[in-house]
């Protein structure tokens, strides 16, 4: 892995690769958790098409990329305001944050977050919110970066129903410095 990274806010151009890292990061990470002829069928093709949708509506969220050297990308964050009524003292949400495994650990996540906070502060959104699969041992990087235990709940991903844990940030000042 090259050692310059940039992160920068996501186009529409940037869909094909953001659907890459979304397929081969949920296939990475849920695998054992997400159930396995689900995640064989999870379609980089079917995803570019979502991506190119999501993109295009730019008030709605905002996304950002991970890029290498070369503009490949590796990794992606999105978010938005919170989009669960139940925690409104929340204001906004890290809906997604992927990246290869061969870029974990090197920071990336933290500047990926810190690109979508700044961002959503600029709308005013100071608090927020990520929803992470109990099972998925990656949800401690939130513990790490300060996010506070808000609540479980049940999602659905094909046919299995699955627990959700919920962490908060009710300052992101902290977040805007990683």
């Amino acid at each position: 892995m090259p050692d310059t990274i940039n992160v920068r806010p996501a186009s529409v151009k940037d869909a094909p690769g953001i659907a890459r890292v979304h397929v081969l990061s949920w296939q990475s990470a849920y695998a054992g958790i997400v159930d396995v002829d689900h995640l064989a069928n999870l379609s980089i093709e079917q995803r570019t098409q979502r991506w190119q949708a999501w993109l295009s509506d730019v008030e709605a969220q905002f996304v950002c990329v991970a890029e290498i050297e070369g503009g490949e990308i590796v990794g992606f964050a999105a978010g938005t305001y919170n989009r669960e009524p139940l925690d409104a003292a929340y204001a906004g949400e890290l809906w997604a944050i992927y990246i290869l495994p061969q870029a974990q650990r090197q920071g990336v996540g933290r500047r990926l977050v810190q690109g979508v906070v700044q961002a959503l502060r600029a709308q005013g959104l100071t608090t927020l919110i990520i929803w992470a699969l109990a099972e998925n041992p990656g949800r401690h990087f939130y513990e790490a970066l300060g996010g506070e235990y808000i609540r479980t709940k049940d999602c659905t991903i094909g046919e299995q129903t699955l627990p959700e844990v919920a962490y908060g940030w009710l300052n992101t000042d902290a977040l805007v410095c990683l």
